[in-house]
């Protein structure tokens, strides 16, 4: 099992910036990406960034390109998610994930609170 914790979530006004960081524990080594997910109320999940755990690739959805950067720290088991230029529309539960070869994305935190303020 990989144990997800988000923390950095917080009351930002539009145009701000912050960092949202997960730590990983437990069974890291299965890890093969690691990824940012978001939920606003009443909307479904969306996808935000992934990074690989090796390799460091990276990927973005359309809605936060340019103004997110996700970024690991592999001795930490850390990731983090680097967010500027913030909208009101990326007030949301800012989820982490990891995803394992087999079993997709199956870990998840608790979530972090960003609410941006117009």
């Amino acid at each position: 099992q990989v144990q997800l914790v988000e923390s950095g979530g917080r009351l930002v006004q539009a145009g701000g910036s912050l960092r949202l960081s997960c730590a990983a524990s437990g069974r890291t080594f299965s890890i093969s990406v690691m990824g940012w997910f978001r939920q606003a109320p009443g909307k479904d999940r969306e996808f935000v960034a992934q990074i690989g755990w090796g390799a460091g690739s990276t990927y973005y959805a359309d809605s936060v390109k340019g103004r997110a950067t996700i970024s690991r720290d592999n001795a930490k088991n850390t990731v983090y998610l680097q967010m500027n230029s913030l909208k009101p529309e990326d007030t949301a539960v800012y989820y982490c994930a990891a995803h394992k070869a087999g079993t997709g994305w199956d870990s998840w935190g608790q979530g972090t609170q960003v609410t941006v303020s117009s």
